[in-house]
């Protein structure tokens, strides 16, 4: 076991809490710091995969976040009339990987988190923003200092790279929302309608909950107004079939966001000494991998295991690399492709769909783990 007593995590998203709940329950000594005033919920819900149940068991919320979220049977994928192309078995999936998949509101993710952590005694010390020379200061106070900071700005990866690792904008936004409608209306199954250059996802919760995203391709404005987003949300969906209209029709204004979508090049190193970066600050993905959250999941159980069980910590660092690189590149990949068959501007006609079979994804999702 290595002598990382004291560990420094930077950033209080899915990565940096759940690692520093597992840390803790190994008995080390963890800080957080958290540049927001409070945890973010920023995005309106999170699949959980089963590979990211899995690590849920491992952190012992894995009933918990059964409780509060949703389990579809189903992904369905339509087109922009509602005409069904393809339907996909998400419970085959889930019985060949010895896990289920559940939905989930962000906000109800994050408070689950956070309520583990303090109940473990670990406070969070919010409104704490971190400057790269606060990291080298870290690094020489604490025997591990992890960045666990976003994909966008992370202060961490930039102590890390001399050159600045800049974030790709792959030309289309996310106005992402939660809506509340009558229970059962979506079948317990996953929407994801689909139109040339746009797509609008619905993905049921429970009692009625359900989270969704209209995206389309757009330029880069943060000077539009949330409000100019939603307006035009609703303009372009006017026309789309019934689910979408219903959620736009019964959404919590409070919950929409606006998001360029953004994702970062795989990345040659995630540490340097002590230093590393974990979750979206290393190996950020598009949402249309699916697999952002399950992964920075899988990052926190990896690294507080290989911390556990290897004498030096430069080895469990690039142990940790090679370990992960190759699933997390592959997720990057596949959500760069399915974004380029939906938003490019010669887009690949709807049929056939992937022809990834329920034992090829089993295999993915659980490599590594168990």
């Amino acid at each position: 076991m290595i002598r990382t007593s004291k560990i420094a995590i930077v950033g209080a998203g899915v990565a940096g809490i759940a690692l520093a709940i597992l840390a803790t329950k190994r008995g080390c000594q963890v800080s957080l710091f958290e540049r927001g005033s409070t945890v973010s919920s920023m995005g309106a819900g999170v699949t959980l995969w089963p590979n990211a149940m899995f690590v849920m068991q491992q952190i012992g919320l894995d009933k918990e976040v059964k409780r509060m979220g949703g389990a579809p049977g189903t992904m369905r994928q339509f087109d922009r009339h509602g005409v069904l192309q393809t339907e996909f078995d998400i419970m085959a999936v889930n019985s060949l990987c010895g896990f289920p998949s559940v939905t989930v509101l962000r906000r109800d993710l994050m408070s689950l988190l956070a309520g583990a952590l303090d109940d473990l005694g670990v406070k969070i010390k919010f409104d704490c923003s971190i400057t790269a020379a606060d990291v080298t200061k870290l690094s020489q106070e604490f025997d591990l200092v992890v960045g666990a900071d976003g994909r966008m700005k992370s202060v961490v990866r930039q102590a890390l790279y001399a050159e600045k690792v800049t974030p790709r904008y792959h030309g289309f936004v996310n106005v992402v929302g939660v809506s509340r409608q009558r229970e059962g209306a979506l079948d317990n199954a996953i929407h994801d309608f689909r139109g040339l250059g746009e797509r609008f996802g619905i993905v049921p919760v429970n009692d009625g909950w359900c989270y969704w995203a209209g995206a389309w391709n757009a330029a880069v404005d943060r000077e539009r107004s949330g409000a100019h987003w939603y307006e035009e949300l609703n303009q372009r969906f006017r026309d789309w079939p019934d689910p979408v209209q219903n959620v736009l029709q019964s959404c919590d204004r409070a919950s929409v966001n606006r998001i360029f979508v953004h994702d970062i090049d795989p990345l040659p190193y995630w540490h340097q000494d002590n230093v590393i970066i974990i979750g979206d600050a290393a190996h950020a993905p598009l949402p249309t991998s699916g697999q952002g959250a399950c992964q920075a999941l899988e990052d926190a159980w990896h690294l507080a295991r290989l911390l556990m069980e290897t004498d030096e910590l430069e080895v469990a660092l690039q142990g940790f690399y090679q370990q992960r690189n190759v699933k997390t590149s592959a997720a990057q990949l596949v959500g760069r492709q399915v974004a380029k068959k939906i938003f490019s501007e010669q887009p690949e006609p709807l049929l056939p769909a992937s022809h990834i079979s329920a034992t090829e994804l089993s295999q993915f999702w659980m490599q590594g783990l168990k």
